[in-house]
């Protein structure tokens, strides 16, 4: 539940709420109603008591009757569910309903006021609700006090407030519906400035922009603030950090070029072991050197450069094409649209990377590839489907050996370590390559090598870096 979206959490935390709350709110509800129904129960059974207590009459042996049946056919009907019962001196009289039974009455204190029995249990075990009342009686009838008991079934009740029930169930489920789409475009609404917030930083990482801005909503805009403050601080010590490194690299320029000096010397001295010594040090060093600085240019120029792909080929090309190794060469030649192969005439692809590290980057594969092909080096650059550009360099020399291909592939070991005695060129490639956000791959193609470099596309003009 961490990885989920934030929205599908709110949302269906909203909606088990929504859930919840609808059916309390219906549990409420059928309580409402099932007491509305009762009390209209409770009235009707006083208005059939008053009924009862207005039909009695004193037959001539001075017994109670009813002088009329009263009109609710279900007092008629054996178990109809509505009953009436007098209590007399002489014994109980019962309307037809209760049959052979009586109802069973608690013991209640005397009172001249209407008494609610409440689900009390008839012989038979259905629950009933009654009304009770003590009257006495004038002295046409007796004037004796007895007590009136009418009853009905509360099945009939029950009956109601399931039917209510039934009939207020679509109307709550609708209305959970109704809550549940309502709650989602709130949510859909209220966090679009995260949205907004995340389109930015993807802006940010792509070079697009260079702050998130501050026209965000308040809850926002202090995250976004913070973050800004953040990334310039950041910068600060990015740049600074990449000074040092420049002038720490220019510094040792010096240093070395006196050692030279001075293996110069000592060559003159007749120490020319530990001349030669000195200069493969210094050799080594000034090779580190260069590789920081080419690390510093490039990340300084990272995300603001762009470079026609197609014309540095072609320069790289002119050039080791007059040197004696690769004027012994043929150089096949293939810059090609997406999906589309055509000569180098098609239309220029834009590199995100300085015109001079695309040149170097391109200088050391195809120095390479010339060092080691027998006959043949063929340059081939196309733009992926994804956008990005695709630039290989293949010879038909012998290769690498598999294990070192799979060493640096697998533990990211060093270029300059492996068995075609690239020094650092390798290195510096890649650095300079992974400085502009792409990759380089080797891979044997028997015969020969390819290597791979994938840099992204410039921006088109149109799209340059929003200002802030």
């Amino acid at each position: 539940m961490t990885r989920a979206s934030l929205r599908l959490r709110l949302a269906l935390a909203g909606a088990i709420a929504i859930c919840l709350g609808l059916a309390l709110a219906g549990w409420g509800l059928m309580l409402l109603f099932s007491a509305h129904v009762e009390r209209r129960a409770v009235g009707e059974l006083e208005t059939h008591l008053d009924q009862v207590l207005g039909a009695l009459a004193q037959s001539p042996d001075g017994a109670l009757t009813l002088d009329n049946q009263l009109a609710d056919p279900r007092f008629q009907q054996p178990y109809g569910g509505l009953y009436w019962q007098i209590e007399t001196r002489r014994g109980i009289l019962r309307s037809r309903s209760l049959w052979d039974w009586q109802l069973p009455l608690p013991a209640l204190s005397p009172t001249d006021g209407l008494v609610v029995l409440d689900n009390f249990a008839a012989p038979d075990g259905r629950r009933l609700l009654g009304v009770e009342r003590r009257v006495v009686l004038p002295p046409s009838l007796g004037g004796e006090g007895v007590t009136l008991v009418l009853a009905m079934d509360r099945t009939a009740l029950s009956k109601a407030t399931r039917a209510f029930g039934e009939d207020l169930l679509p109307y709550l489920a609708l209305l959970a519906v109704a809550l549940i789409a309502a709650g989602w475009l709130q949510l859909s609404i209220g966090l679009r400035p995260l949205g907004e917030l995340a389109r930015r930083l993807t802006a940010i990482r792509t070079g697009d922009a260079s702050r998130l801005g501050g026209n965000l909503p308040r809850e926002v805009r202090p995250l976004a603030t913070d973050f800004d403050a953040l990334l310039t601080e950041r910068e600060t010590q990015m740049q600074a950090a990449r000074q040092r490194a420049g002038d720490l690299a220019h510094g040792l320029k010096t240093p070395l070029q006196a050692l030279l000096g001075e293996s110069q010397r000592l060559r003159q001295a007749g120490q020319a072991p530990i001349a030669q010594s000195i200069d493969q040090i210094v050799d080594r060093m000034r090779e580190h050197v260069d590789r920081e600085l080419t690390r510093t240019r490039v990340a300084s120029r990272a995300g603001a450069a762009g470079s026609d792909v197609t014309a540095v080929i072609a320069q790289v090309v002119d050039v080791i094409e007059r040197t004696p190794t690769g004027a012994r060469l043929d150089w096949d030649i293939s810059i090609a649209e997406p999906g589309k192969p055509g000569p180098i005439a098609s239309p220029p692809m834009q590199a995100a990377l300085d015109p001079a590290d695309l040149a170097e980057a391109l200088g050391t594969l195809l120095e390479n590839a010339a060092r080691y092909a027998h006959r043949r080096v063929g340059v081939s650059a196309r733009i992926t489907p994804t956008g990005a550009i695709e630039i290989e360099a293949r010879d038909d020399g012998p290769g690498l050996p598999e294990s070192a291909l799979t060493d640096l592939l697998d533990r990211g070991a060093r270029l300059d370590q492996q068995s075609r005695n690239t020094g650092l060129g390798l290195a510096i490639c890649r650095d300079i390559t992974e400085g502009a956000g792409g990759s380089l791959m080797l891979e044997n193609t028997h015969p020969g090598l390819c290597a791979r470099l994938t840099l992204p596309a410039a921006r088109p003009p149109g799209q340059a870096r929003r200002p802030d």
